[in-house]
């Protein structure tokens, strides 16, 4: 990932990544979905939800009740 920008969330299920983005979009805040699945065996991998630096404290917080914390 390039400079600047940070992990603030990660799951398995693609529909979960894109229900943090659509969080994070719904409340001005720019992201990224990076897809690390293995393109051979598609049960091993992760999404990544990623935002610039400046808002993960913000992310994270809007993020918590999609982690169930």
């Amino acid at each position: 990932m390039e400079k600047g920008w940070k992990e603030v969330y990660m799951t398995a299920t693609e529909y979960k990544a894109e229900m943090a983005q659509d969080i994070l979009e719904n409340a001005g805040i720019k992201s990224v979905i990076i897809n690390q699945h293995d393109s051979a065996y598609q049960s091993f991998g992760e999404f990544c939800v990623y935002t610039a630096e400046k808002d993960v404290a913000r992310s994270v917080e809007l993020l918590k009740n999609l982690k169930g914390e």
